[in-house]
């Protein structure tokens, strides 16, 4: 049987009921009981083939084994499969089979060679993936692993750095306000809304009797900015758009940006913030989780409370002592810093995350929700104006 493709490229047209059967027979497998009597030739079956070698019934625990057209547990066998899928599908569904493939069959390994890394599609939970094995990966596979690191990372920074800066040179601008403006300068809706008393009615206006704006933000530091993130194995996704986030504030004169990341230990990467790639691999995805300690740290580093901004970014699971957690996001907001709770950073929304915490947390005036990349600049800039956070709908 031909493809729908091929039927309309020789000029055929297609028929609806047997390209109904064809989608069914793609969707069910093939098995004896799918119901559907289609038989595959082609492309369909080549397509078929890639679909079963991962998502094939289980035989002894394992996906895949029923069929001739398992993936096996050889390198060359998974590099062909890969380019298989990648000829067969688009990269979205490329990379969506690829995480299942290292979740279902155990394939992680296998990434620690070159040869399989130059195969596969990057995306960003291939890159967390690779971070928890950096540990175990042999020196002929890092530089093959940074590639693909630094591949997608310069994806990302294209695709989030020029809306992140600009909307956080607005955020400073607008932060900087004056009681005496420059016309071009005034903030008219704010000066109406302190003025209104002075309305009048016989007129039909008000007498801006006080002016309010906001001058330019110069190049010195106006802000800070300190990104605490937790690394623990679920937040693999969070740490790699953290990291990139972390270089693109970096690079932003009037913004002062430290990256902290943390397990059980605490470790500090601002000084490699020029390049989110050394971020990255200065991590260790992984291991417990000691909030406390971490807020401890990042507490001894503000210098300027009013004009500090700190980023929280975890699921919460604390394994430290929960009321010094609590006590400290107390103090920093007591003394002026401005909290932010990000139960992830990704776009895959909030994973698994301590309840408990969270409204602690939110009792205390900084509300935890999952925070996408494309709205991260808008939190932050809410965050530098001391304005309510544009929490999504669906916390």
């Amino acid at each position: 049987m031909s493809t729908a493709a091929e039927s309309q490229a020789a000029g055929g047209v297609v028929d609806p009921a047997r390209e109904r059967l064809r989608r069914w027979r793609l969707v069910l497998g093939g098995d004896a009981a799918d119901g559907t009597g289609c038989a595959l030739s082609g492309q369909d079956a080549a397509m078929d083939g890639a679909l079963a070698a991962l998502y094939g019934k289980a035989e002894n625990g394992r996906a895949g084994r029923d069929r001739s057209a398992g993936l096996g547990a050889s390198a060359p066998s998974v590099a062909r499969w890969l380019g298989d899928i990648r000829t067969y599908f688009p990269s979205s569904v490329v990379q969506v089979m690829q995480r299942d493939a290292i979740d279902r069959l155990g394939l992680s390994t296998l990434l620690l060679e070159p040869e399989m890394l130059e195969a596969v599609e990057a995306d960003v939970h291939l890159v967390g993936t690779l971070l928890s094995l950096n540990k175990a990966m042999p020196e002929t596979t890092k530089e093959t692993a940074r590639a693909v690191v630094r591949k997608v990372v310069e994806d990302l920074e294209k695709r989030l750095a020029t809306r992140t800066r600009a909307t956080l040179t607005g955020a400073l601008d607008r932060s900087a306000r004056i009681n005496r403006p420059r016309h071009h300068d005034i903030d008219w809706n704010r000066t109406v809304a302190a003025n209104l008393k002075h309305y009048l009615p016989e007129y039909g206006t008000i007498v801006p009797e006080r002016l309010i704006g906001y001058g330019r933000a110069s190049q010195s530091v106006k802000k800070e900015v300190i990104l605490c993130i937790d690394q623990s194995g679920s937040m693999a996704a969070s740490v790699v758009y953290a990291s990139v986030f972390g270089a693109v504030l970096a690079s932003m004169r009037s913004i002062s940006t430290r990256l902290v990341v943390f397990d059980t230990a605490v470790v500090d990467l601002t000084d490699q913030l020029d390049d989110p790639v050394d971020v990255l691999f200065g991590t260790q995805l992984g291991g417990g989780t000691d909030i406390n300690r971490a807020l401890a740290y990042c507490q001894s580093q503000i210098t300027r409370p009013a004009d500090t901004v700190v980023v929280l970014i975890s699921d919460l699971y604390e394994g430290g002592i929960r009321q010094e957690m609590l006590k400290r996001v107390a103090a920093m907001k007591a003394s002026g810093v401005q909290f932010v709770t990000l139960l992830a950073l990704s776009d895959e929304g909030a994973p698994a995350y301590d309840r408990e915490h969270a409204s602690a947390l939110a009792a205390l005036g900084a509300p935890a929700f999952a925070c996408t990349p494309d709205l991260f600049p808008e939190v932050m800039a809410a965050a530098i104006e001391k304005r309510p956070l544009p929490i999504p709908e669906t916390v």
